[in-house]
C-alpha cells in the first residue's frame, strides 16, 4: 500500500488581486505558513501562472518550480476546469459560459471550443514539461440540459450527445497520452459526467482510453445523494486525483436534491468547511489508502458560511489528521510460527 501525500491546496479559490494571492511566490508562501505541501494550480488565472508559456518553455516550468521550492511548496497538478468546460457548451448556457474563454473569441461558439481545445492542448505539454503526472478538467455538457426527462427525451438523444462528447474529447486524450499525463474529470453536476454510469458511457465511447480517468470530490456525490464509498470500491482503478471537500444535506418538507432554486447558504445541499459537513472522510482515507492511492489529497474550499481564510487554516491540519502512514508489515506478523511448504502440506494431510 501507498501513502497519500498532503496536504495540498487548490488555488483558484483563493486568487486574487492583493496580496499575498496575486502571484505564485507570495501566495505559496502563505500556503506553505497554513502547513500545505503543494499546490494545484489553476491555469488560467495569469497572475499565478502562464500556461502557454509553460508548454513551450522548459526554463519557465524550471522557474515555477524553483518559486515553489523556495516556499517548501510542491506542484501536485495543473487545472483546466473552465477551459474544459468549453469544450462542450450547450446553447443554453452559451452567454453564461462565455466569461470562461478569452476576449477574442467570445460570442463565437465554434472558435471558443477551437480554443478550448487548444488550451488542453497545451495543458499536457506544461504537463509534461513540469513533470506531473495528472491533470485536472471538467468534461463540459451537451446533454446536461436534458437530464429529468419532462418532456420525454427523443430516442437516441442521449447516445447522439455522449458520442460528440467522446468524438471532442478522443484527439485530447490521445495528446495527453503521448504526453505521458493522466486526464481526470472531476465528476460534477453540470457536467455530463456527473456520476458512475455517465462516466462509463463516456469511457466506453473513448475506447476505455487508458488516460482517461477520475477527479474524485466526494462532496459532489452527497449532493447528489450517492454512495461516495461505493464509488471508490467501483472506480478505485480510475481515481487519479482526490479534491478533500465536504458537504452537506438536509432535506426537508420543502426541498430535497433540487434545493428549489435557493441561494447557497438556504439550500438543502451545500459545500462546507472541512470537517463541518457530513461527509466521513476517515473512511475514504482508509479506502484510497486500501487501493493504493498514491496522489495527493488537495483541499478544495468551498463553503457559503464560513471565511475562507479560517477554512484554509483549518484544512491542512484536518487533511494531516486524515493521511495514514500505511502499514509495512502485517499486524499479526509477531504470531508467525514459520512453518514451511512441507509443513503446510502435512497440516493439509496432503502427502499421506
Amino acid at each position: 500500500m501507498k501513502t497519500i501525500k498532503g496536504p495540498a491546496i487548490f488555488l483558484a479559490q483563493f486568487a486574487g488581486d492583493a496580496a499575498p494571492f496575486n502571484n505564485l511566490a507570495d501566495i505559496a508562501h502563505w500556503a506553505a505558513g497554513h502547513g500545505y505541501k503543494g499546490v494545484q494550480i489553476p491555469s488560467w488565472d495569469a497572475r499565478l501562472f502562464d500556461l502557454a508559456r509553460a508548454a513551450e518553455s522548459t526554463t519557465y516550468c524550471d522557474e515555477v518550480k524553483g518559486i515553489l521550492a523556495e516556499a517548501g511548496i510542491a506542484l501536485t497538478e495543473l487545472s483546466t476546469h473552465l477551459q474544459g468546460q468549453l469544450v462542450a457548451v450547450h446553447p443554453a448556457y452559451d452567454l453564461a459560459f462565455d466569461g470562461f474563454a478569452t476576449q477574442q473569441v467570445r460570442g463565437n461558439p465554434k472558435a471558443r471550443q477551437e480554443w478550448a481545445v487548444q488550451q488542453l492542448l497545451l495543458a499536457a505539454q506544461a504537463s509534461r514539461n513540469l513533470g506531473l503526472s495528472a491533470h485536472a478538467t471538467f468534461s463540459g455538457a451537451l446533454a446536461w440540459p436534458f437530464i429529468y426527462p419532462w418532456p420525454q427525451r427523443p430516442a437516441g438523444l442521449v447516445e447522439t450527445a455522449f458520442d460528440e462528447l467522446a468524438k471532442r474529447w478522443r484527439p485530447i486524450l490521445d495528446a495527453f497520452d503521448e504526453a505521458g499525463i493522466d486526464l481526470c474529470y472531476e465528476i460534477h453536476p453540470g457536467e455530463d459526467l456527473h456520476d458512475g454510469i455517465t462516466f462509463e458511457m463516456f469511457l466506453e465511447r473513448v475506447g476505455n482510453h487508458p488516460r482517461c480517468n477520475i477527479l474524485y470530490d466526494p462532496s459532489h456525490f452527497l449532493l447528489q445523494q450517492l454512495d461516495y464509498l461505493s464509488f471508490i470500491d467501483i472506480y478505485h482503478q480510475r481515481i487519479r486525483m482526490f479534491h478533500v471537500k465536504d458537504a452537506e444535506f438536509n432535506p426537508s418538507g420543502r426541498q430535497g436534491v433540487y434545493s428549489g432554486f435557493q441561494p447557497w447558504i438556504e439550500r438543502a445541499g451545500r459545500f462546507r468547511s472541512l470537517g463541518d459537513g457530513q461527509v466521513d472522510f476517515s473512511a475514504i482515507f482508509s479506502k484510497l489508502a486500501q487501493y493504493d492511492f498514491n496522489g495527493w489529497a488537495v483541499l478544495e474550499w468551498e463553503c457559503c458560511i464560513k471565511d475562507s481564510e479560517q477554512g484554509a487554516a483549518e484544512g491542512a491540519p484536518f487533511i494531516a489528521s486524515h493521511l495514514i502512514n500505511v502499514a509495512a508489515r502485517a499486524f499479526d506478523d509477531f504470531a508467525a510460527s514459520g512453518i514451511d511448504l512441507a509443513t503446510n502440506r502435512s497440516l493439509l494431510g496432503l502427502d499421506r
